[in-house]
Order: C-alpha cells, then sequence, then structure tokens
C-alpha cells in the first residue's frame, strides 16, 4: 500500500457546496495520467483503474486510493484501463499496437488483441454477464472482441472518419458512441443495421472543435461530454440534450455530472479541477493542486467522491463527503 500525501486544495468559491477535505494524492505513476475508471460498486467495494503514458496501468481501492496492483506487459503509453461491471476483468488499450485483457484478481494476461495501429479507447459491455469487448484508435476501426470465442476474427466497422479518441456502449449495448480525435461531434452506430444513424454536434449546432471526452453516469441515465469549451449533458437513451455550458477560461478536456448532488465537475487546461451548480451553472469551487492540466475526472459510483488525473502522473480523491 501507499503512503498518501494531503495538500491545500480546495479555494472557497460561491454557492452552498464545499469539499469538505484536501486531497488524497495518489502516487505510483511517472508519467501523465490519460484516463480513469471507476468500477461499479461492488461486494469487494469500488476500484479505480488507471491509465497512464508510462505503460503501467493500475489498480486501486477506489475510495482511499490504495495501489492494489499493475499490470505489466505493455511495451508503449497505455491510453486506456476499464474494468468491466463486476469488476473481476481489465482492459488495455496502447500504443504497442494492441489491446490486452487482464485477470484483475491476479493480475495476469487473459487475452492479447494485435492492431495495426495505437489502441486509444476500450469499453467493457455494460452488465454483469456482458461478454464483448469494444476498441478503437487510430486505426479508424471499431473492433467488437467475443471474450467467451477469443480465437474467433472480432466484428469490425469502419473506416472511420478520423483515429478514434473514444468508444460508448449505449442502449443496453445496441449502440455504439464514437467521438474523434479532431473531428468534431459523436457519431451513433446501430449496431443490428451496422450504420451511422445519427452524428452529435454541440448542442445539436454546428460544433467547431472534437469531443475531448465523454461519460455516462454511474446510474446510467446521464452522459456527459467535454468539448474545449463545453460541458453538454444529455439524457444516455434519447441521447437529447438536457443542459449545456460555456465555459470559457480554460480549455475543458474532461468532465462528469452527479445528478443525486446536481453538481458537475471539469477539469482542463488551467490545472484546476472545478465544481459547479448543475442547474444554474454557477462556479461552486476550485480545487488546486496539480502541477499540470488535468486530463480526467470521474465521480465516485458512491457519489462522495471524485478523482482527478494530470499530467504531472497523480491521481487525486477529492472527498466531497455523506448525501
Amino acid at each position: 500500500m501507499e503512503e498518501h500525501d494531503k495538500e491545500e486544495g480546495v479555494e472557497a468559491g460561491v454557492g452552498q457546496a464545499k469539499w469538505n477535505q484536501s486531497p488524497l494524492v495518489c502516487h505510483g505513476h511517472s508519467r501523465p495520467i490519460v484516463g480513469l475508471h471507476f468500477s461499479p460498486v461492488t461486494p469487494d467495494g469500488v476500484f479505480l483503474a488507471s491509465a497512464s503514458k508510462d505503460g503501467q496501468p493500475q489498480l486501486r481501492q477506489g475510495e482511499t486510493g490504495d495501489w492494489i496492483g499493475t499490470f505489466q506487459g505493455h511495451k508503449g503509453a497505455v491510453w486506456s484501463c476499464v474494468l468491466n461491471d463486476s469488476a473481476f476483468v481489465a482492459a488495455t488499450g496502447s500504443a504497442d499496437f494492441s489491446a490486452r485483457v487482464w485477470n484483475a484478481v491476479t493480475g495476469d494476461v487473459v487475452h492479447e488483441f494485435p492492431h495495426k495501429h495505437i489502441v486509444r479507447t476500450t469499453a467493457f459491455e455494460r452488465g454483469l454477464t456482458a461478454k464483448r469487448l469494444m476498441t478503437g484508435g487510430a486505426e479508424k476501426m471499431v473492433r467488437l472482441y467475443d471474450l467467451e470465442k477469443p480465437e474467433a476474427e472480432p466484428f469490425t466497422f469502419g473506416p472511420a472518419p478520423d483515429s478514434i479518441r473514444k468508444c460508448m456502449w449505449s442502449l443496453d449495448n445496441r449502440r455504439v458512441l464514437l467521438s474523434y480525435l479532431d473531428t468534431p461531434g459523436i457519431d451513433v452506430i446501430d449496431l443490428s443495421s451496422q450504420t451511422v444513424v445519427k452524428r452529435l454536434l454541440h448542442g445539436d449546432g454546428d460544433g467547431s472543435s472534437a469531443v475531448l471526452d465523454m461519460v455516462h453516469t454511474p446510474c446510467g441515465r446521464f452522459m456527459v461530454t467535454a468539448e474545449a469549451h463545453a460541458v453538454t449533458i444529455r439524457h444516455a437513451d434519447s441521447l437529447e440534450v438536457l443542459q449545456r455550458f460555456s465555459i470559457d477560461d480554460y480549455e475543458v478536456e474532461s468532465a462528469d455530472y452527479c445528478p443525486e448532488r446536481n453538481v458537475f465537475v471539469a477539469g482542463g487546461s488551467d490545472m484546476w479541477t472545478h465544481m459547479y451548480d448543475a442547474g444554474s451553472g454557477a462556479l461552486l469551487d476550485h480545487g488546486r493542486g496539480h502541477h499540470g492540466p488535468v486530463h480526467c475526472v470521474r465521480f465516485s459510483p458512491k457519489r462522495d467522491a471524485f478523482v482527478s488525473g494530470s499530467e504531472d502522473g497523480t491521481i487525486r480523491i477529492w472527498n466531497m463527503g455523506s448525501l
């Protein structure tokens, strides 16, 4: 287990929500953190997976940040590290042109899937009995692997219009969402027809910048996107825009929403984390302490904390107290 530093981290803002503690600071990565992923609440607790350019994806206890283990074997930066809903299986995507599936209990590689270019994103099908893994990246192809038949050729879809930044399952695993490295918007793919049925642009307008982050809330009812100078909250199934907030003070790289508290958090180029009221868009608080841009923010599924990962190679856990 690792020791955690505590830093002066919170600057009082306007509004009623304040973070009660300085963040727990989790060391262990030697290069920038580029991805964070919480498991759902499991009988064994909550787990946090981290992806880093150091090529050493890690697994931690989600509430304390205590290090559990490192998935060793990649020979390049790891852009994605995710857990399935049971938290027994992990998947990683790397600049070494491979995706790997791991036993998250033992740390052993279960499957290795070679690609022809950098793998930037991985996503497990949702549900405790789900069996498919999706990958995407610089090859501009979506691959769906059946983990019960790993030797079989994957289902493929593409080519996409650009390198795939993020892939995500939607609508009970019947739909796939793709965002791109430079191309604005999100493509909505219906798996039964294998076609793009819709392109989501910023606020259904004429978006001018790429979607840098997208995530479903733990409850599954909402989708959140970060788009350089805006955060958009959509209904997860209908994809209707519910709220859109302009943020001009910094470039937003990542955002997440907690409907139970009606707040959202964002991080980006100014090296701070920011909490906003999701009704009015009012800034409630800043969190300081990172020494580089914040590349990822995520709420815990227990809704009592959120985490941030930065260019400085650290993960910070910001405690918000019980609901």
